[in-house]
């Protein structure tokens, strides 16, 4: 340790702010920008995962502290095997699976309230090259969902991208919202259901 010095210490200067990744927020970001300039590119920064069987307490504390609405559940090796978002943490199907499970909610297992990998839709990154910030802004509307996922092909296909509704909304300084229409065949028969 002799070799090594000590720096001296100084005061916070004021107005100091914390400083952001160089790249992650382009400058002047406008509805005709390239929709990769709104995309969290996850061959550049990692991606927030969960194990399946993490409960959903640390779901929810995970994406609190990494700032995030959604989180990839993975296996150890990687390979995505659904998804969970913050709806999905306090929606109705949490409770119904801890009554069904006779465990408390927060000790419920993701995998019980996780989106498979089998009901995720995602874009394809050959045609997100292509698009624009509004193409993706219209896309995230028109579909009723915060998030999209942006494959790459190849063997294995990589999940490369993540585009929010939020994070595009904050880069425009406007905020982004979903239209309330149903996803999925279920969401319809739910939704007839309580008419």
């Amino acid at each position: 340790m002799s070799s090594y010095r000590t720096l001296r210490l100084h005061s916070l200067p004021p107005h100091a702010h914390v400083g952001e990744p160089e790249g992650q927020r382009p400058e002047g970001l406008t509805m005709d920008r390239p929709a990769p300039d709104a995309m969290t590119d996850l061959r550049r920064v990692a991606a927030v995962a969960i194990h399946p069987d993490a409960t959903l307490e640390a779901a929810q504390q995970r994406m609190v502290h990494a700032r995030v609405r959604m989180l990839l559940v993975t296996d150890p090796a990687g390979e995505l095997l659904g998804l969970i978002t913050a709806r999905d943490l306090l929606g109705e199907a949490p409770i119904r699976a801890a009554v069904e499970d006779g465990v408390a909610r927060d000790q419920l297992a993701v995998r019980r309230v996780m989106v498979p990998r089998e009901r995720i839709q995602v874009l394809d990154w050959d045609d997100v090259q292509h698009a624009s910030v509004g193409d993706m802004v219209h896309t995230l509307r028109e579909s009723g969902r915060q998030h999209a996922l942006v494959v790459q092909q190849g063997r294995p296909p990589r999940v490369c991208g993540i585009f929010s509704a939020t994070h595009i909304g904050r880069l425009l300084g406007v905020p982004i919202e979903a239209s309330d229409k149903p996803q999925s065949f279920a969401e319809v028969e739910h939704l007839l259901a309580a008419t």
